[in-house]
């Protein structure tokens, strides 16, 4: 009998692995038809989808480990961060998908509410608050859309001998900025950006990525606290915020 481990869970949904088999459950099955649809059209693996009966989505494990995970010690070598970079092009250089895209004008107005919960709930700094909503500024400039994984935490890409073996979690892909994929992927391993750039090639600007880090802490840390996860652990989004001052 194969012991079932839980990858994630919170009032959303849940992630279970069963031997070599990972069952995705959520409530809102919008998302997984997002993951499915992102999947089919991206240019780059992903993991085989085995069956589907909602609101179960069951995907057979990747080969290799994840690059790394958010507030943990790098194992992954350099030359698996450049391939990782060249992964992230190749789906940047794909087709539109059919996805809407969040405009400028609602993620400027979604990160100065979650700006003020901070403030108003004391959970850092009004200074450090403040200089984050400056150095994310860049961020909300106009940009040319991509087809973007939008949840490209470095857990979610696997390698095995310096190689890309599959990208997971598909179910924020949307048309959005190309910065924003790489901000999400470096984010709290901020000195492998050199690496990710070196595989991914020209056309992106480091300080607008420098200002996706500070975007998207200031937007998830009310999500992860309600969501049962803690944002001030060594090396997570509050770390990371103030690391920024």
């Amino acid at each position: 009998m194969e012991e079932v481990e839980v990858v994630v869970a919170h009032r959303d949904c849940a992630t279970l692995r069963v031997g070599a088999v990972f069952l995705k459950i959520d409530s809102d099955q919008s998302r997984t038809e997002v993951e499915v649809r992102a999947m089919a059209l991206a240019p780059i693996p992903t993991p085989e989808i085995r069956w589907r009966e909602p609101p179960v989505l069951a995907l057979a494990a990747l080969p290799g480990r994840a690059l790394g995970r958010l507030g943990h010690p790098e194992t992954a070598s350099s030359a698996a961060w450049v391939a990782a970079g060249a992964t992230i092009r190749k789906l940047h250089d794909a087709p539109l998908p059919p996805f809407p895209e969040r405009s400028r004008a609602d993620l400027a107005a979604e990160v100065d509410g979650e700006c003020a919960w901070l403030l108003a709930n004391d959970v850092l700094p009004a200074e450090v608050v403040t200089r984050n909503r400056e150095l994310a500024d860049p961020a909300l400039r106009p940009w040319t859309p991509v087809f973007i994984h939008g949840d490209l935490q470095v857990s979610h890409i696997f390698v095995a001998d310096d190689e890309v073996t599959g990208v997971i979690d598909w179910t924020e892909a949307a048309r959005g900025d190309a910065h924003y994929d790489i901000a999400t992927l470096t984010l709290g391993h901020q000195t492998r950006l050199d690496d990710v750039l070196t595989g991914y090639g020209p056309g992106l600007d480091p300080d607008v990525i420098r200002a996706w880090w500070s975007l998207r802490c200031l937007r998830g840390i009310r999500w992860l606290i309600e969501h049962g996860f803690d944002p001030s652990l060594p090396g997570g989004e509050i770390d990371i915020l103030k690391s920024r001052m």
